[in-house]
């Protein structure tokens, strides 16, 4: 096996784990809307940091590296859409429909 061959692997690997540890939070945000958790500074921050890195990803040859940041794009993207729209809809309601004190 080839440096590069490894390294292909190995960017890979790391992609397929690092999306895999981010789908259970997008699931539970899809499934119960309840993103109160999340802070709305990270998820501003995190978006910005995708769009400036994406001058740094566009530059590289395709591989692993643009479907990992393709993903984090995607989700940062939905993460804050959802929490400006379910946020601001559900605030003093819990998930199940009671009142938050």
């Amino acid at each position: 096996m080839t440096g590069a061959s490894v390294a292909l692997l190995a960017g890979t690997v790391s992609t397929l784990l690092f999306a895999s540890s981010a789908l259970p939070m997008v699931i539970k945000a899809i499934r119960t809307h309840d993103l109160r958790s999340y802070s709305p500074a990270n998820l501003v921050l995190a978006n910005v940091g995708n769009a400036v890195h994406c001058i740094y990803v566009v530059h590289l040859p395709p591989g692993p590296i643009w479907a990992l940041h393709g993903f984090y794009v995607v989700t940062s993207a939905l993460m804050l859409l959802w929490w400006l729209r379910y946020h601001s809809g559900h605030r003093g309601v819990a998930t199940d429909g009671r009142r938050l004190a």
